[in-house]
């Protein structure tokens, strides 16, 4: 689990995500400072998953 910072309407937010299953499954690995995309819950805003890391 990561916590991210998101910047919503200029205001931070911090979400708590999870890594994507095909992330988990070729061994991406993240690091503290990655910018990643990010796929928010509809059902809890402040929950999320982690699908792309950012080159």
């Amino acid at each position: 689990m990561f916590r991210v910072e998101v910047e919503i309407g200029g205001n931070p937010h911090e979400v708590l995500a999870h890594v994507s299953g095909k992330m988990r499954m070729h061994f991406i690995k993240i690091l503290p400072g990655d910018v990643v995309t990010l796929e928010i819950s509809p059902y809890d805003l402040s929950r999320g998953r982690i699908t792309y890391r950012q080159k």
